[in-house]
């Protein structure tokens, strides 16, 4: 068999939505079967990632590789066009990594388990195709479909204000998607050919006005999903209200592709306009670290501290990306892997926590460590891994985003202290509202009221299991960067040097020669 033939992307992205079309057709009266199956088919589908990317993919090409596209629409060049280069690659493993264990994290669900699983599973595919696809009218379209399941997973399984939480992710979500589409059809029919793919797309000679009104409308879109301040109050009420499985694929997969898209689209296809819109971006991502900090300080919800954590973040995604050196876009990238290892395990953990307790508020428990210690271990090891410890992933993607931003020749002197004097504050806050919130959950004498009225009981073999195994890179890659960054580094030089190229006083000058060793930090 020739593997070098084979629809390696196809299958991936379709194997999970076709195998959901059998689940209502499965026998099964309590659930046990579907979750088994479920699990069987993400487990597969992950191992067929895993082989695509140990048999077919080139560290060293940074242009798309696993190419398809069969013919759709030939009129309007609209093809089933799918791709995988340095930028989709790390996210498409993590997709398969983090929804299957979220598939395991649903053990418990009863209710309406085959209607729970359909959805995971189309929602696995859905995803995998938003960081492949390399049509711009399809990316649209998955895009809007992968909205489907995660309002419904809300609404249906959600706490108490589900039905706040899942229309409000509905409307910012869906009403920012307008402006991909709007801005997608104006490229397409730019110019005097007519085609969606984005490759073609990204050689248009565009007006520097055009640029900037797409680049805007992008932002717009992507910064909803990242999430960017002011557009980010959804975020809290979905996780306020989520299952812990959901809250993985929220904080593991969804903020991502916010990110992701804000590079392929915004810095890779517009680089005129991402010249002048980088300040922009370095600015909100101060924002984003320094406010939702403070206001994670204020949270005394377990899930909206957690959230508005993860807010604080992700904004060291948007400053990676407008820095301008190798090393920057490169920590940009690595923060959403890590970032989705470390949410991921953090929400797990926070729904484990729940199950016990039976309670959110920070000032109803107290002490539980006692009883729940190998919880408390696994959530200590997992806030150390959020406030950036060093041999964690967090540690290296913040620190090479630090060393990037500091080392670009794109920004004036004084521009640059005050935003590393903001981004230190920001990592130093971040310790302080994450030790105290363990401090208050698992320290101190015990709730007794709380005793009473629960069964503390300590973490089955099934959660930590889950935890271990998103451990083990979360540590790997703190331990040995390489091991990621090879993955896409030929990629996002590439990149960089495009963008420096689109600024007339960078194009001529060599890039921070420190920028280049980003692989070998911490190696």
């Amino acid at each position: 068999m020739n593997t070098a033939n084979f629809p390696w992307l196809t299958t991936i992205i379709l194997l999970p939505v076709a195998a959901s079309l059998l689940i209502p057709i499965i026998p099964d009266k309590n659930g046990k079967t579907v979750r088994w199956y479920s699990l069987i088919v993400g487990l597969v589908d992950f191992a067929i990632i895993v082989a695509a990317f140990y048999t077919q993919y080139d560290f060293s090409n940074p242009n798309l590789q696993l190419v398809e596209s069969y013919a759709w629409v030939p009129q309007l060049d609209l093809n089933w066009s799918v791709g995988a280069d340095g930028l989709s690659m790390p996210l498409i493993l993590l997709t398969g990594f983090i929804t299957t264990l979220a598939i395991l994290a649903a053990w418990p669900v009863t209710l309406k388990p085959k209607l729970f699983y359909f959805l995971i599973l189309a929602m696995y595919g859905g995803q995998i195709a938003v960081f492949a696809v390399q049509d711009m009218l399809l990316f649209f379209l998955v895009w809007e479909l992968e909205l489907i399941p995660v309002y419904l997973l809300l609404a249906i399984w959600g706490g108490k204000k589900r039905q706040y939480a899942a229309t409000k992710f509905i409307l910012y979500t869906a009403g920012g998607s307008l402006f991909i589409l709007v801005a997608a059809l104006t490229m397409a029919f730019y110019g005097d050919t007519v085609t969606f793919d984005m490759r073609s797309l990204g050689f248009k000679d565009y007006a520097l006005n055009l640029q900037l009104l797409l680049y805007g409308a992008f932002l717009i879109a992507y910064a909803v999903k990242l999430p960017i301040i002011p557009l980010h109050t959804w975020l809290p009420d979905a996780h306020g209200e989520a299952t812990a499985p959901v809250h993985m694929l929220l904080a593991g997969i969804l903020l991502k592709m916010g990110g992701y898209a804000l590079i392929r689209m915004n810095a890779e296809m517009l680089p005129g306009a991402h010249a002048y819109f980088a300040p922009v971006l370095v600015i909100l991502g101060v924002v984003n670290i320094i406010y939702a900090a403070l206001t994670s300080f204020a949270q005394r919800n377990l899930k909206r501290k957690i959230a508005y954590s993860s807010i604080s973040h992700m904004g060291f995604v948007t400053i990676g990306i407008a820095s301008f050196t190798d090393l920057g876009m490169s920590g940009a990238v690595l923060q959403m892997v890590s970032h989705g290892l470390i949410g991921a395990s953090l929400f797990f953990l926070v729904g484990a926590t729940y199950d016990r307790t039976h309670t959110l508020m920070l000032d109803e428990m107290g002490g539980v460590g006692k009883r729940m210690q190998k919880i408390f271990a696994m959530f200590t090891t997992c806030s150390m891994a959020s406030l950036a410890l060093p041999g964690m992933s967090g540690f290296v993607a913040e620190l090479m985003v630090f060393v990037g931003f500091a080392t670009s020749d794109a920004y004036n002197s004084t521009f640059k202290v005050i935003v590393i004097f903001l981004m230190a504050v920001g990592v130093i806050l971040t310790p302080i509202y994450l030790l105290s919130m363990l401090r208050e959950i698992f320290y101190g004498d015990e709730n007794q009221e709380l005793v009473a009225h629960q069964k503390l009981i300590d973490a089955e073999p099934r959660e930590v299991f889950i935890i271990a195994c998103l451990l083990v890179p979360i540590i790997g890659i703190g331990l040995y960067p390489k091991i990621l960054t090879q993955v896409y580094d030929s990629k996002t030089v590439q990149l960089t040097e495009r963008l420096r190229d689109a600024v007339p006083t960078l194009a001529q000058q060599e890039v921070p020669a420190l920028s280049m060793r980003a692989p070998n930090i911490g190696s």
